[in-house]
């Protein structure tokens, strides 16, 4: 069984509530056609019913009978979001007058039902940019205890079966963070172990990444790093984690027992953490496509409750596994 469908098996034993808040979007109402088909989740749609129920037959789709529609502008709880809204926003200056125009927003509306925990997940960005998509989760639902930056992993799957888990490799923060701090680093190796765990269900070694190993090279950007392990240890006992490692000390044993003898990660390394965001996106896209790697996601991380962003150019298939991605995500949140 490969990954994507073994993430869908996981989705599908502990049924989580993903709310789709594009729900009049064509590659949206597909995907939750067929993942209502397939029982993968229980979704939430947020549109005119009337209209969504138009489209579901124009486009043949014969499962959307089985979601939750909620109209964004004729919600019987809109009065009480709105209340929240502009109490959780207080500080802020948000009126109960704003608060109530931003709760028809379909992005604010979906936040403000994971909030009061009639949703586990929300999924969106097929017409909407990462920055609509982020704002509301991180204003309502805020991050995860003891995580103060969101940041974005990436699934690669690769032909290499010699290195990481069978050649699966999951690497952050490829999308969020443009240059973490070695605190922000630190939250970035643990929430991308918890992915790696969560989503690809693999046991996470995670490898600090640098252009030196161990001392080799002497710079502020390493001493970053070298902190950022330290505090990750810290923060997180039960994590294997080491570094500063290069990439080949990470991932190919007999460099990493040259490079770094005694290393409890070198050579064994499944989780890779990049010490900037531009070394991880440009690293990322070069494995997928220099190496013929599949790349799956980002996935975001950091968030008390998943809320994961897809691209524009987002396929049907995109988002029936970005759903069983957040599922399983929120299996997982619910145990912290």
């Amino acid at each position: 069984m490969d990954l994507l469908q073994q993430i869908v098996e996981r989705a599908k034993s502990n049924k989580q509530r993903i709310v789709l808040p594009e729900a009049t979007e064509e590659r949206t109402l597909k995907a939750a056609d067929r993942v209502l088909a397939d029982d993968i989740a229980d979704i939430i749609l947020i549109g005119n019913p009337e209209e969504i129920k138009n489209l579901a037959k124009g486009w043949d789709l014969h499962n959307i009978d089985k979601a939750t529609i909620i109209d964004p502008l004729n919600n019987e709880k809109s009065e009480e979001y709105a209340a929240l809204l502009a109490e959780l926003r207080k500080k802020k200056g948000m009126t109960i007058e704003q608060a109530r125009e931003l709760v028809k927003n379909p992005l604010y509306l979906g936040c403000m039902i994971i909030k009061t925990e009639g949703a586990d997940g929300q999924i969106s960005g097929a017409l909407s940019t990462t920055g609509d998509t982020l704002r509301p989760a991180l204003q309502i639902i805020k991050c995860a205890p003891g995580i103060t930056c969101v940041s974005g992993a990436m699934l690669l799957i690769t032909k290499q079966q010699q290195y990481g888990d069978n050649g699966l490799v999951v690497m952050g923060d490829v999308a969020v963070t443009p240059m973490p701090d070695a605190d922000q680093l630190a939250q970035i190796a643990i929430c991308t172990a918890q992915t790696a765990k969560s989503v690809a269900g693999v046991d996470p070694k995670v490898a600090m990444l640098s252009f030196s190993t161990k001392g080799s090279a002497k710079h502020e950007v390493v001493d970053k790093v070298v902190e950022a392990t330290r505090l990750a240890k810290e923060r997180a006992p039960w994590l294997d984690v080491d570094g500063e490692l290069q990439a080949d000390a990470a991932l190919v044993p007999s460099v990493g027992e040259k490079k770094a003898p005694g290393s409890p990660i070198a050579g064994k390394a499944n989780v890779l953490v990049v010490p900037c965001l531009e070394v991880g996106n440009i690293g990322y896209k070069l494995v997928q496509r220099l190496g013929d790697a599949i790349a799956i996601g980002p996935i975001l991380q950091g968030i008390a409750r998943p809320v994961n962003d897809l691209s524009r150019g987002c396929s049907v298939d995109d988002i029936y596994y970005m759903v069983a991605i957040t599922a399983c995500q929120a299996q997982d949140a619910k145990k912290a």
